[in-house]
């Protein structure tokens, strides 16, 4: 996927006062690439953002100023780069909720699902890890379909081809995240209903706006909420 200067790595780290639960701060992390970042999009847009503000809404309100979910995400990455990206940040786990939204750039850059399998499993494992080894706190989102967008059809690549892949990408994604006891969110079938209706991009043509985001946080709010109100296993 292409990369647009004006994206960069987001790393808001938080601490601080934040508003509490229990006695217990709730702290999210929203791992990903342009569409974690919002790439096109204010902050408040974004649909870690957005989901934030949901939560805060239904009395889940997060740490951070106001409401602040702590992203490391930036437009242009793969697998393996989201991975030295984390590796470099080393977030201050656990985390209550953590998401994770990745993949669109590897379909993109021709590497096989093979080849993502791997790297995806490598990110979820970690995803997990800073949810303090709790699955039941992870929430995958699936990898959105490029191919329908302004910027897509104007590609030259074929767009029932990138859907294959795409669909390929986001099997291997449901397997290895539910296999883990961590949620799934296709938000795919969103992406491709909407297309590239007005309102729907911005004005790159290829990125959600926040309008379509909104609804991406409206689909994560139920999941979120049960993974912060879960009681660890037994």
């Amino acid at each position: 996927m292409r990369r647009i200067p004006l994206a960069l790595l987001a790393v808001a780290l938080l601490g601080g006062t934040g508003a509490r639960q229990g006695g217990k701060t709730l702290r999210y992390l929203a791992l990903g690439d342009s569409y974690t970042i919002g790439e096109g999009v204010g902050p408040a847009e974004r649909w870690p953002n957005q989901l934030a503000a949901l939560l805060a809404a239904e009395g889940l309100a997060l740490a951070g100023a106001p409401e602040t979910p702590e992203i490391i995400a930036r437009t242009g990455w793969t697998t393996d780069e989201l991975s030295a990206a984390i590796s470099e940040a080393k977030p201050r786990k656990p985390y209550d909720l953590v998401t994770l939204l990745i993949g669109i750039n590897d379909q993109y850059r021709g590497k096989t699902v093979e080849a993502y399998r791997p790297e995806f499993r490598r990110l979820l494992a970690a995803a997990i890890g800073f949810a303090g080894n709790r699955p039941e706190r992870v929430l995958v989102l699936s990898i959105p379909d490029w191919g329908v967008t302004t910027f897509g059809a104007g590609s030259g690549r074929s767009v029932p081809q990138i859907a294959r892949e795409i669909d390929a990408f986001n099997a291997v994604a449901k397997v290895e995240t539910e296999g883990a006891g961590a949620a799934f969110l296709d938000v795919t079938g969103e992406t491709r209903s909407a297309g590239n209706a007005p309102g729907e991009l911005v004005a790159d043509g290829l990125h959600p706006s926040g309008k379509q985001y909104a609804r991406w946080a409206k689909a994560a709010l139920p999941l979120a909420k049960r993974a912060l109100t879960s009681r660890p296993a037994r």
